[in-house]
């Protein structure tokens, strides 16, 4: 299966092919459906040529997820996008574009929201355990813990972490 953070053109370009060629599902949060459907206006805009845009066959909701022997547990963090999940497997989070080593996701794309990404940085650094490692779809690897003592945007939001 492929289940994505976000629908953004460089994280989707290659769903369609991976589909095709091993038979299977692709899952994404409903709210990505707009991500989705400008697909190919956005890979105009930044001169590309789009591929097929992805069929979406599971949309993804909050809470766990099995897809074959992993149990995955989506937590939306809108923001980035507005349908932006991150996807935790045992001490593993697929962060997407919601938190990178350093720095957090840019919002000035269609869809994006500062205030909506600082209150999914907040649930997540409530909700996700410090020492749990942090895959993002761009960057090094890291953890939340790590972040949280050196990021400069989450460090302003520890206030509201800790209240």
């Amino acid at each position: 299966a492929v289940v994505n953070t976000h629908a953004h053109l460089d994280h989707i370009g290659g769903v369609s092919d991976l589909k095709e060629k091993y038979g299977i599902p692709f899952y994404l949060h409903p709210n990505e459906k707009p991500v989705l459907d400008g697909y190919e206006r956005d890979c105009a805009f930044f001169g590309m040529t789009p591929k097929i845009t992805p069929t979406v066959d599971h949309w993804l909701n909050t809470g766990e997820l099995k897809v074959g022997d992993f149990l995955i547990q989506c937590v939306e963090t809108p923001g980035h996008t507005p349908g932006g999940t991150c996807l935790v497997i045992n001490d593993h989070v697929f962060t997407g574009d919601t938190i990178f080593a350093g720095s957090v996701g840019r919002t000035d794309l269609p869809g994006g929201d500062w205030n909506t990404l600082c209150e999914s940085l907040v649930k997540a650094m409530k909700e996700i355990p410090g020492d749990y490692i942090l895959h993002p779809g761009h960057g090094l690897h890291t953890t939340l813990k790590n972040e949280m003592l050196k990021n400069p945007f989450l460090i302003p939001l520890l206030k509201r972490v800790n209240s």
